[in-house]
């Protein structure tokens, strides 16, 4: 944790990045995934895999789908709120945060440093833009999003909630005790998305503590159940826009996105031959080298 720092300068922001064609947000996913690849190469800690599988999701969600204004803070009846249950994966957060203008990308360089801003899971102390209470303790993000959308609706308020949760953090009671009660209270407004990589740092989720049927677990605790390539920007899309667009929405909806981990770069992607993944270590300099080759430049450039 920070021991030090001040609140985040409220007059710090970033630029504001609007994008519109398909091919612009996929662009984007790539040069979140070289944000990644950067940070935790800088700060030799921090989690590859999941920040990697991730990009095309958040990147989807930041710059398509959700309403929300970078520079300002302040909520209003229209706007969407997320909370990332599986904080590990923070680094893809702060680099979309960062591009889409929340804060500046200078700060991408202090990722996981002492009285950094950007710790190496969400922390809420400092205000930094984005990030409402801090996370990564597994399996308790949920149970804060349950309570968002159901003050949202107690307020009068539209606009979502959206949870990111990770299917082995879905071992934990915790989530299907806040699934009963989003449930129970009929939270037509709370999204939950699962990051369904098969994958933990111990090995397959299947093999350490099997889910399945997981689809069928959260449809039988009362939640409308979809599924999309989570490494496919038109497919998060299309999928999120049946969701929103239904008409009678009185169960919150769960979008499980099957993903690859340390989607983007062949050599951080799933297993290893040793059954080892890429869950919680970063690359080398001689591994980042190569994994910015292989993404290649974009036309958003680097921070």
């Amino acid at each position: 944790m920070a021991k030090n720092i001040k609140p985040y300068p409220a007059d710090k922001k970033g630029q504001v990045v609007t994008l519109e064609s398909i091919q612009e947000l996929k662009e984007m996913a790539c040069q979140v995934r070289r944000d990644v690849v950067r940070m935790l190469t800088k700060a030799a800690s921090g989690h590859t895999g999941g920040s990697l599988g991730m990009a095309d999701v958040f990147t989807s969600l930041y710059f398509k789908i959700m309403q929300h204004d970078p520079h300002d803070s302040g909520e209003t009846t229209e706007r969407d709120m997320l909370f990332l249950s599986n904080g590990h994966i923070v680094p893809v957060w702060y680099s979309v945060l960062a591009r889409s203008g929340y804060f500046q990308l200078e700060e991408l360089h202090s990722l996981r440093q002492i009285n950094s801003y950007l710790q190496g899971h969400p922390a809420s102390e400092a205000g930094l833009p984005g990030i409402r209470i801090a996370s990564g303790s597994l399996g308790q993000g949920l149970s804060a999003a349950v309570g968002a959308a159901l003050g949202k609706r107690m307020d009068g308020c539209s606009g979502d909630v959206f949870c990111l949760m990770g299917d082995g953090e879905c071992q934990e009671g915790q989530i299907w005790e806040a699934a009963m009660s989003a449930a129970h209270y009929g939270l037509g407004n709370l999204v939950g998305i699962v990051d369904y990589n098969n994958l933990q740092i111990d090995g397959e989720v299947s093999e350490v503590m099997n889910v399945e049927p997981f689809a069928e677990k959260w449809s039988s605790f009362g939640w409308d159940v979809h599924q999309c390539d989570g490494n496919d920007i038109e497919d998060i899309i299309a999928v999120m826009k049946n969701v929103r667009e239904k008409k009678d929405r009185a169960k919150p909806s769960v979008i499980l996105a099957v993903t690859v981990m340390g989607k983007g770069v062949p050599f951080f992607e799933g297993t290893m031959p040793d059954n080892t993944n890429w869950h919680g270590k970063p690359p080398s300099p001689e591994q980042c080298e190569q994994a910015l080759e292989i993404l290649g430049e974009t036309s958003f450039g680097d921070f």
